[in-house]
């Protein structure tokens, strides 16, 4: 099967071919390998799996499923491992600094192993917020045939009747700060919510980055919303192995899949599910890869004209295997695409372009998860995009089930997260109040945190529509209220959010996109005057080098200069 695949042209040549290797064919016959196999074609197999979390810890059974796949496709499957930081572990102290850092760790890990060890393929899973994006990354930026594997979410907890989720839990603390529930209570809720493995179940940053793998195209159809216990990844795994090997005998790559209107369906897709916020910051990552100019103001110019049609949590009422069992992420772009909404020529992993694959499905007007575009929960996006005074680089907010879209009034500021969750669980925020987070930004944090801790404590208060939270750090896919992040120029770059006082009035207006400071300019000019850059206790170690070198949230917190500076593609070495 493999006398398909012509080795001299392939990157794994360099490791197999010819007496010159022979030291290198040492290492393969001593790992039990046949000439035969060696003979063939390489196939990465990576997995982000690991104990951490129960987002990962699937992951290297089904990465070793997939393993068969790629035997039957006439490939060797090579596997290894790269690491994940879990949002919902980290969320809330110091550690989620660490957090969107590891996207560019994830992407660099996969680069490395697979330019140092020349394979011709990649089949990647991955679980957990930012090793979904990170392991995409990598995909785009080496540009061999490459499949994107979701690890599939977690089954909705029950408790008292209904369906739970964690983020059911980070609010339940702001309702027991606030003295509206018992210890007792939190302690019943936090064993129920999270029932077995898989990756947050909601609308949140994993099922986002899933839904977004299918829509552009580097994921098999209808593969990313099984739930992680359902017996169908394990078929997942073994297809996206075979199928790869397809990918590869006829030479279709992941930039031939990612156009710009691949990306701009992406968007397209989370705007219409009421997606997190992160997406935002994701896809602006992901298409540098691919040497593709497509910033925040992209994105939001996309949202803004999306109709929102997955009712799911966070803003609405179901989950991801809810989506699973109403037709998935393609049943969503079947009516996107009757609207007018999605671009069908753009290839997939399939073989086939989106719009071929779209054509397999048939609407099921009886599920009750996913509205027809003629009837959407709303006629824009559940994301937009802002930008005034405050947010001169942009910013960015989820209005998924918000009632109200304007905000204005005076700020309370403060200079870290912390800070901010001990004034929300003391309860010394006032009603009306516009809470400004600054210093959390990609250089300023370093690492740009999100706030869940303290916009959930809000929402437990009830006090989650009555203050607007604006941060140059990022928010949870599972925050929800006026909760508004990606605030550039960041406050570590002298940006206008470094200059607020505490009672300047904010005012935010999520139909128009507007973000605007009250403060007359002349009196903004003295105070950038006095303005003086702060440190941070990160002065050496990776936080630190990822100061140094990411750039803003508008084009995606990217550390390199992405595929526009490019003079050589790895897959063509």
């Amino acid at each position: 099967m493999s006398n398909k695949f012509d080795k001299s042209r392939l990157p794994s040549r360099h490791v197999s071919v010819g007496p010159e290797r022979a030291p290198h064919r040492s290492y393969y016959y001593a790992m039990g390998m046949t000439e035969e196999e060696i003979n063939r074609p390489f196939v990465a197999v990576v997995s982000a799996g690991n104990d951490s979390a129960p987002c990962n810890t699937t992951l290297d059974d089904q990465a070793d499923d997939c393993r068969a796949g790629v035997i039957e496709g006439g490939g060797t499957p090579r596997r290894f491992n790269t690491i994940t930081v879990t949002d919902g572990i980290a969320m809330g102290h110091q550690g989620m600094k660490n957090s969107l850092v590891s996207r560019e760790n994830i992407a660099d890990a996969v680069e490395l192993s697979v330019r140092g060890h020349c394979y011709d393929a990649i089949v990647g899973f991955a679980g957990c917020d930012k090793s979904l994006p990170g392991m995409m990354m990598s995909m785009l930026r080496l540009n061999v045939p490459s499949i994107f594997v979701y690890g599939g979410s977690i089954l909705p907890g029950r408790f008292h009747d209904k369906d739970v989720t964690v983020l059911d839990v980070f609010e339940a603390v702001g309702n027991y700060a606030a003295g509206n529930c018992p210890l007792s209570e939190l302690t019943a809720l936090e064993k129920a919510a999270c029932p077995g493995h898989g990756a947050c179940g909601g609308q949140f940053t994993a099922n986002t980055m899933a839904c977004v793998g299918e829509a552009i195209g580097l994921s098999l159809p209808n593969s990313n919303m099984a739930p992680a216990p359902y017996k169908t990844r394990e078929e997942i795994a073994i297809a996206a192995g075979r199928q790869v090997m397809n990918l590869l005998e006829k030479n279709i790559r992941p930039r031939d899949i990612c156009t710009r209107a691949a990306f701009e369906n992406a968007a397209r897709v989370v705007a219409a599910t009421g997606g997190s916020t992160n997406a935002a910051l994701h896809l602006p990552a992901m298409a540098s890869e691919c040497g593709i100019e497509f910033d925040l103001f992209d994105v939001a110019e996309i949202f803004k004209s999306t109709p929102y049609i997955a009712d799911l949590k966070p803003g609405g009422n179901y989950v991801a295997k809810d989506m699973h069992e109403a037709g998935g992420v393609y049943m969503a772009m079947k009516t996107l695409l009757d609207g007018g909404f999605i671009n069908p020529e753009p290839m997939t992993v399939s073989g086939k372009t989106l719009g071929e694959n779209i054509e397999e499905i048939t609407w099921n007007p009886d599920q009750k998860v996913i509205y027809d575009v003629k009837t959407p929960l709303s006629p824009t996006g559940g994301v937009v995009g802002l930008k005034g005074t405050l947010a001169p680089d942009g910013a960015i907010v989820k209005v998924a089930g918000m009632k109200k879209l304007q905000f204005s009034g005076p700020a309370r500021v403060f200079e870290c997260e912390e800070d901010a969750f001990a004034a929300v669980e003391a309860r010394k925020i006032a009603e009306g109040s516009v809470i400004i987070i600054r210093y959390e930004g990609p250089k300023g944090g370093p690492g740009m945190r999100e706030m869940l801790s303290t916009t959930a404590a809000l929402y437990g208060q009830g006090m989650g529509e009555k203050v607007a939270l604006i941060t140059d750090g990022r928010f949870s896919g599972a925050t929800r209220g006026f909760c508004i992040g990606h605030v550039g120029p960041e406050a570590a770059e002298g940006g206008p959010i470094g200059l607020v006082e505490d009672g300047d009035i904010i005012s935010i207006d999520a139909e128009r996109g507007t973000i605007d400071l009250e403060v007359d300019e002349a009196v903004l000019a003295e105070r950038r005057k006095a303005w003086k850059p702060r440190g941070t206790d990160y002065n050496s170690g990776v936080l630190w080098r990822y100061a140094q070198n990411v750039g803003p949230a508008r084009n995606g917190a990217v550390t390199h200069p992405g595929a526009k500076a490019e003079t050589h593609v790895y897959a063509d070495i």
